[in-house]
């Protein structure tokens, strides 16, 4: 007869997270045990199994615990059930498997032609990444000029500068989040010379307020701070280890500091 329950540690391992995670989940409702025993111990059915499926998938998209919940909440009582919203978890990763599969492939090129003692080839470099995927929201956002001036700047660069900006901006990323889960105040001189730096890269990409002469760099600043919290997409860049959106809420409040002070 096939199983219709699970402990607590067995769904851990199944899941490859821990029971620790798992209480949490039943703590703030996101993921209740379907029965907890005279001895206290909870198991769980199919059921919470789908839905733990349904997290850990939301959890791998960007989202935190406080966006899931809102999403697994709107879905609840829509026809087709749990069943069409994985359908539409499984649209989005199939998208993000296409993605990798072509960065892979532009990577493993590169290497190729690097260990040939040839020069990659520029066309086949950046094949998934793909910097016109916010080009209507830019354009809703800042205007047609503003990413028409930014893509135009993207262009024009050579690979190796592509190459170090990318690598500007991965630096940037690592270090805001290593800040983060040191836990120093975002007031320090470590998070404000982060900030530094980080308007430092805004105000280099043309197109941007932070980089139009007369601008209001400091309202751009600040809003872009807030957006990193209430948009998981953004937000993501700056996820710590324990998930949900404490890098993120670091960073703007940081970025605050530094534009009510400086800009």
């Amino acid at each position: 007869m096939p199983k219709t329950e699970w402990s607590i540690q067995e769904i851990a391992r199944l899941a490859g997270t821990t029971s620790r995670t798992l209480r949490h989940y039943g703590e703030i409702g996101l993921l209740p045990p379907s029965r907890i025993a005279a001895n206290g111990y909870r198991h769980y059915d199919s059921a919470a199994l789908v839905r733990l499926q349904r997290i850990l998938l939301l959890r791998e998209l960007g989202l935190g615990l406080p966006q899931i919940a809102d999403v697994l909440n709107a879905g609840a009582g829509r026809a087709g059930g749990e069943a069409a919203a994985l359908e539409t978890h499984l649209a989005l990763l199939r998208e993000e498997q296409s993605r990798l599969a072509r960065q892979i492939a532009s990577v493993e090129s590169t290497i190729t032609a690097l260990r040939g003692g040839e020069k990659p080839m520029a066309e086949n470099m950046f094949d998934g990444f793909d910097h016109t995927q916010y080009k209507e929201e830019v354009e809703e956002r800042w205007g047609r000029q503003a990413y028409a001036d930014s893509d135009r700047w993207w262009r024009g660069m050579s690979d190796a500068e592509r190459v170090e900006w990318q690598q500007r901006v991965s630096d940037l990323g690592r270090d805001w989040i290593a800040a983060a889960e040191s836990g120093v105040d975002p007031a320090s001189a470590e998070a404000q010379e982060l900030a530094r730096r980080h308007v430092a890269w805004l105000t280099g990409i043309p197109g941007t307020p932070a980089a139009v002469p007369g601008g209001d760099v400091k309202a751009y600043v600040i809003g872009l701070g807030d957006m990193y919290v209430a948009d998981p997409r953004f937000g993501a860049n700056y996820a710590t280890s324990d998930g949900g959106t404490r890098g993120a809420e670091f960073v703007r409040d940081a970025l605050r500091i530094y534009a009510e002070a400086e800009l």
